[in-house]
């Protein structure tokens, strides 16, 4: 059963990804003179392939995990570039990340890639790095959910180390407050514009109670709800995410389409539903943030392409290349502990 469904949701897949270029959105201005769309064309050229059915096993399992997947790419490349150190187990010197505020409890995927490498692994050895996998799924797990498509600029090297003080220091929370997730993105080399299409990626996925439930009962301090939250959407969210108890209990950040990437994310700001602050904070407390969303969430066309553009930007942070770094053949652990 799983091996038909499989089948039929990669033949829709592989239609989506294999668009004329044309109707893709080219981000030939974000190429470096290290990273290159056809890294692997030679020395592994089913790599692309492979990711692509394992992606699309993976979600035909578990709808989740194409949200899940594309947030591991943004884990890694906000701390110290996108070297997967992410999926580092704790070992030796080796503090994982996964252990992390942002990662605990929360990070999930890391089956699926430790699968997508032993199958990259079997077909060209020590060839394809775990950061260009993570990059690669990040793409995909759009593509499946009817989002946008773009070139993968591939020929990172993995890390050798991870750094969980880096994880706890680095990524936003879901109570940031606007000028700090601004600074967070800056540091990386990212502006306002592609810190509001970044969080776009939350028109998928999901969030725990305990992220939001300060908004739903104690947002001032003053054991009143979030003013700029839609009371008719508070109620709904308080049934299931009562004041106390019941923090696993999961919502989707996009209650409208909550599988589709498309533009509702915005569209939910704006009418004041943004399930985190740290979401409706981009339409409440900035008038250029304001701008942007309001703009993505009339124009889906307008998204989708300066996300293209963002996401390739933020792969491009700090990679390792050249003889930096290794090919693990492992992902969780670094070669000389394998």
């Amino acid at each position: 059963m799983v091996k038909s469904i499989v089948c039929i949701v990669l033949a829709q897949f592989s239609l989506a990804a294999l668009l004329p270029l044309s109707m893709c959105y080219r981000t030939h201005e974000c190429t470096t003179a290290s990273l290159s769309p056809w890294f692997y064309e030679n020395s592994c050229p089913k790599a692309q392939a492979i990711v692509q059915f394992f992606v699309a096993k993976a979600y035909s399992i578990d709808p989740r995990m194409a949200a899940s997947l594309l947030r591991l790419h943004f884990h890694d490349c906000f701390v110290n570039g996108c070297d997967a150190s992410v999926l580092l187990d704790s070992s030796g010197t080796i503090e994982s990340e996964k252990r992390s505020t942002s990662n605990q409890d929360s990070a999930r995927g890391f089956e699926v890639i430790d699968e997508i490498k032993s199958a990259l692994e079997n077909e060209c050895p020590e060839t394809v790095s775990c950061a260009d996998i993570l990059a690669l799924v990040a793409r995909d797990s759009v593509v499946i959910c009817d989002g946008p498509t773009w070139e993968v600029y591939l020929g990172r090297r993995d890390a050798r180390e991870a750094s969980l003080s880096g994880s706890m220091e680095n990524i936003p929370s879901p109570d940031s407050t606007l000028q700090t997730i601004v600074n967070m993105f800056n540091l990386q080399g990212l502006d306002l514009t592609d810190l509001v299409a970044l969080l776009g990626s939350h028109t998928i996925g999901n969030s725990r109670c305990l992220n939001f439930r300060q908004r739903l009962y104690n947002h001032s301090g003053n054991n009143d709800p979030d003013q700029t939250l839609n009371q008719n959407y508070a109620s709904m969210l308080q049934q299931g995410c009562p004041i106390s108890g019941e923090d696993q209990n999961l919502f989707n950040l996009d209650y409208v389409t909550p599988t589709k990437f498309d533009n509702y994310y915005f569209k939910n700001l704006v009418d004041f539903r943004g399930l985190l602050n740290s979401d409706e904070i981009l339409f409440t407390q900035s008038s250029e943030s304001m701008e942007l969303v309001k703009l993505y969430a009339e124009n889906e066309e307008a998204f989708f392409e300066q996300f293209a553009k963002s996401i390739v930007k933020m792969g491009n942070i700090s990679p390792l290349t050249g003889t930096d770094g290794e090919i693990r053949r492992i992902c969780r652990r670094v070669n000389h502990d394998v």
